[in-house]
């Protein structure tokens, strides 16, 4: 059995139509025996359905997708779990052990969502105060982009806090360098790297996750949007805009009327820190 995995950074790409990779695994007798993570092809919304066909992939996992996409993936023969999210290879654990529903929590919000698009992965159409976005950096260069890379890093914020760390996990963090799989200062370091150097690069908002953004706040009544009333302050679920991409939020104050949502990702507006040592670069 193959199973894809829309991917970034270690995490399940919320978006299928804009995935710029995917985390592909080898499963034999419901456990992985191998995975590798590889490009769209330059592929888009629907024409992935026939990145993954060629591929002979059986399960796609994702976060969202539109019912052009879910068309094309069923004529492809390829099952969907959507509505997945957090690290990649716990969501395929958690698929094979059966304990990953479909969907999961589903908003519908249509009314306040216009401006926006961005959420966690940006629409071409987006303004370029989103910050952090692909489609507003300038090109990376470098000798490894488009390679495989594979990178031990440890990240922290300017007290020292760490917060990630590739070390404690025991193995590498492998991406396609330059592609938008990684935030843009992490990938322009890695891109002019040799294998086996280490170095430590300070990221501002602009380079790492964007400035926050208090426009992405979204509010709405609860009776207007199903499935709210269940949830609480600190949920993380995903919202869908008006062209049908879902985003996520996070749930950060409710009322008995209405409910707040922050587009926001946790992590912008903060400078950070990282020691990148690169493994190799293929």
């Amino acid at each position: 059995m193959k199973i894809a995995v829309t991917y970034e950074n270690g995490n399940v790409f919320q978006h299928f139509g804009r995935t710029q990779s995917f985390k592909i695994y080898e499963v034999e007798d419901k456990q992985i025996v191998s995975s590798e993570v590889i490009g769209n092809d330059g592929a888009g919304h629907e024409a992935l359905a026939d990145v993954l066909r060629t591929r002979g992939i059986d399960v796609l996992i994702c976060g969202g997708l539109g019912e052009g996409a879910k068309a094309a993936l069923a004529a492809a023969g390829v099952e969907v779990i959507s509505g997945a999210q957090g690290d990649a290879d716990e969501a395929v654990r958690a698929y094979l052990n059966g304990t990953l529903e479909s969907q999961g929590v589903n908003c519908d919000h249509h009314d306040h969502e216009e401006n926006h698009g961005c959420g966690d992965g940006c629409g071409e159409d987006c303004g370029s105060d989103c910050g952090g976005c692909p489609h507003h950096m300038p090109a990376i260069e470098g000798p490894n982009v488009g390679k495989l890379c594979k990178v031990h890093y440890k990240g922290t914020f300017n007290d020292g806090t760490q917060f990630d760390s590739s070390y404690d996990r025991g193995e590498p963090l492998e991406f396609i360098c330059g592609v938008g799989q990684m935030i843009h200062g992490f990938d322009k370091a890695v891109a002019v790297m040799t294998v086996g150097e280490t170095v430590n690069v300070h990221l501002m908002p602009a380079e790492a996750y964007g400035e926050y953004n208090p426009d992405l706040l979204i509010t709405a009544e609860i009776s207007k949007m199903r499935g709210s009333e269940k949830l609480n302050v600190g949920d993380q679920v995903a919202l869908r805009n008006p062209r049908g991409q879902r985003f996520p939020v996070t749930v950060t104050e409710k009322t008995d009327t209405t409910i707040t949502f922050d587009a926001n990702h946790e992590m912008a507006g903060k400078e950070l820190n990282f020691r990148i040592e690169l493994v190799s670069a293929e």
